[in-house]
């Protein structure tokens, strides 16, 4: 009997030797979790505490470079820093979405999205990053019509005679875009259907490049955004036939739309938004579209797309996320029915 309470004795202190480890053991866990809680509550507000990057997948002088230039840097006067515009041309903006993907999901690396990120999920086989599993979608921006210009030597002075002169001489009718999947691309590959014609496409890497060729007159015909276009088109040295809106473009009042002139129910435009990688603290998602929609709302920012063509647009994350798939499907359904090559 002795030797049983003795043995029972042993093992109550040894189970209280246990539970005592255990309590410290939580103790230490709930401190460290407390630690990294209150580090990370800190590092949000504190954000952004040093330089932000805006990688934008086409060169330098198009027009998503152009908004990114422009709302960014008034964005980084409103954050308190800089937003360094970083373009990654070429792929249709897969290589600039790779980049992004790949680096950690700490809010100092945003990507501009845009219509040809949206077509993308539908013209890749083997697309990689999505918005949803792979983006968080922070704000739209900014859209613009796109407008059908051509290089003075092309003959045609109105759709009827640009459609005419298409289907006349298809062997002639090279057209630029900004990279497969673009929307001077898509909108191009729409216009063919509806219009039955058949012309030859000629990528580059952004519409900088395109813009070149075009006035050099090494190809004639561009469905180009309107904001690179408006000097040219001014000065004579590219003609405007039509843009691609529901209505009348504020910036040439004087062209019809292609569905007002010849294809009704055309209708297609640019647009550009914000996104950052998955997996961001939700609170710093929210700042960066509450200083989006700022910057937005400031007089010279709205002044200066305006001028470049461009309308400004409200909206938040779920707005732009719900926006962002619908585009996804429409698209879709544009490469499917016109049947272009997937890549």
């Amino acid at each position: 009997m002795v030797k049983n309470r003795e043995s029972f004795r042993k093992r109550k202190m040894s189970f209280a030797r246990c539970n005592t480890a255990w309590r410290a053991l939580a103790l230490a866990s709930a401190v460290a979790a407390a630690g990294v809680i209150s580090d990370l509550a800190w590092a949000q507000d504190a954000y952004p505490n040093r330089p932000i990057r805006l990688v934008v997948g086409v060169g330098a002088g198009g027009p998503a470079d152009t908004v990114a230039r422009v709302v960014g840097q008034r964005m980084g006067e409103i954050l308190g820093q800089q937003i360094v515009v970083e373009n990654r041309p070429g792929g249709s903006g897969t290589i600039a979405a790779d980049q992004v993907a790949r680096l950690e999901a700490d809010g100092y690396t945003l990507m501009m999205l845009t219509t040809n990120s949206a077509a993308n999920e539908t013209l890749f086989r083997n697309f990689k990053y999505k918005v949803g599993p792979d983006f968080t979608a922070i704000a739209r921006l900014a859209e613009t019509n796109n407008v059908l210009v051509v290089h003075p030597s092309l003959p045609a002075k109105n759709m009827a005679e640009f459609i005419a002169h298409a289907k006349a001489k298809p062997a002639e009718m090279f057209y630029a875009t900004a990279g497969i999947g673009s929307s001077t691309h898509l909108t191009h590959a729409l216009f063919d259907m509806m219009a039955g014609t058949k012309m030859t496409a000629v990528h580059y890497r952004g519409g900088g490049p395109a813009m070149a060729d075009l006035l050099s007159g090494q190809v004639k015909i561009m469905f180009a955004s309107i904001a690179p276009v408006i000097g040219a088109v001014r000065e004579g040295k590219l003609r405007a036939l039509a843009t691609t809106g529901a209505k009348r473009d504020p910036a040439f009042p004087e062209l019809p739309t292609v569905a007002e002139a010849v294809l009704p129910g055309f209708e297609t435009q640019l647009w550009l938004g914000l996104g950052i990688k998955a997996g961001t603290p939700r609170p710093i998602v929210d700042k960066l579209a509450a200083a989006a929609a700022q910057a937005l709302e400031a007089p010279q920012v709205k002044e200066r797309l305006v001028k470049l063509g461009f309308a400004t647009v409200s909206s938040t994350p779920a707005t732009f996320d719900a926006f962002y798939k619908n585009e996804v499907a429409k698209w879709a359904k544009v490469i499917e029915v016109t049947g272009l090559p997937k890549q």
